[in-house]
């Protein structure tokens, strides 16, 4: 759909559906200093929503997954047939309703937010910046591009069986708007053999358990949230908690996980940035960088200054972007060696790592 048929100058209509009123007013109050942006309308159930969709021809809607009558879920699914506009769920951090909210993703919506825990001045100036960044995200998404079949066990190529040692190297993945599909997608074709994985997802506090959950019931690898002090490990990957900056540290032998402040870098915590530029210090030359889909720039400088530090860099390719923006950054930088769908990642890292191998043996 493209630019969504938003004029140019226009503010970006948006319409909450949600049962909740006090919910819907500080969605509404923190997006309300936003220029761009204008709150359209507001319904308390799919139903009433139909007559605001009439009405105010919304180009994006902020949708509740938990109402009376019918659920967000529900809703999402005859939206996408008959008013195919761009939906941002909004969640609870309860587990059910976090898996809930993953579900939607997977059924097209774009993304989600964290439903505001309190009105404060600081809370909501933080939901309004969230919010509007996946507003403005969401606005220039493009359809989610057909998945890859996933591979056979026979059809992976395993790292030893062609004579690579995974415990050598460490694989650091950032991603934001349209990630959570396009991870998934990366995990779900890596081999059980596969290096260490660190991961980076742009999500708000509670998500990342039932996210990692949710990874590991499609990957050979073993998928956990990351917790203070982790050894890195093949066959092992980690996701970031969402309230606490994410790095690698040397400890002794071994690669462990440190979490630090919760300041926001790029203004997110944790930052893709703050990860890569650790897995550049820390790991140099053994490591594989990869940035998918993503609104902003959040991890392409850390990228570059992985490359510089002789790590091998990917970014996810323009075509199989929900939003080609933290990678474009990076390929504008020069930070990107290869451009790949998701699904390719894998066989693109052993292949970057054998031809390090043998560009080594010349040599």
């Amino acid at each position: 759909m493209g630019e969504r048929d938003v004029e140019v100058n226009e503010p970006i209509k948006v319409l909450i559906v949600d049962d909740a009123p006090t919910v819907r007013a500080m969605l509404s109050r923190g997006l309300s200093e936003e220029a761009d942006i204008a709150v359209v309308g507001e319904a308390k159930d799919p139903y009433e929503a139909r007559e605001q969709i009439i009405q105010c021809r919304p180009n994006v809607i902020i949708l509740d997954i938990e109402m009376p009558r019918m659920d967000g879920l529900t809703f999402l699914r005859k939206l996408q047939t008959h008013y195919p506009v761009p939906v941002i769920m909004c969640s609870g951090v309860a587990s059910a309703n976090s898996q809930a909210a993953l579900k939607a993703i997977e059924l097209g919506a774009i993304d989600f937010v964290a439903k505001p825990a309190s009105g404060g001045s600081m809370a909501l100036r933080r939901l309004g910046e969230d919010l509007a960044d996946k507003v403005r995200a969401a606005v220039i998404a493009m359809p989610v591009p057909p998945q890859i079949p996933p591979a056979t066990v026979n059809q992976r190529r395993t790292l030893r069986s062609v004579g690579l040692n995974p415990a050598h190297y460490l694989v650091a993945i950032g991603a934001s708007t349209g990630g959570t599909e396009a991870i998934k997608d990366v995990l779900s074709q890596v081999p059980e053999d596969f290096p260490p994985v660190v991961i980076v997802q742009h999500m708000p506090v509670g998500f990342t358990k039932s996210f990692a959950e949710r990874l590991n019931q499609y990957s050979a690898m073993t998928v956990t949230e990351a917790v203070d002090g982790d050894t890195l490990e093949p066959g092992r990957a980690l996701v970031a908690r969402g309230d606490a900056q994410m790095t690698v540290s040397r400890i002794g032998n071994q690669l462990r996980i440190v979490y630090g402040s919760d300041e926001r870098v790029n203004r997110h915590c944790p930052s893709v940035g703050v990860l890569f530029d650790s897995v550049a210090e820390q790991v140099g030359g053994r490591a594989v960088g990869v940035l998918l889909t993503g609104m902003g720039a959040d991890g392409a400088q850390g990228l570059l200054n992985m490359q510089e530090r002789g790590a091998m860099t990917i970014g996810q390719s323009r075509e199989s972007c929900v939003v080609y923006g933290m990678p474009k950054v990076a390929a504008e930088l020069g930070a990107v060696q290869q451009a790949v769908a998701p699904g390719n990642v894998s066989n693109a890292v052993i292949g970057a790592l054998q031809s390090r191998i043998k560009e080594t043996a010349v040599r």
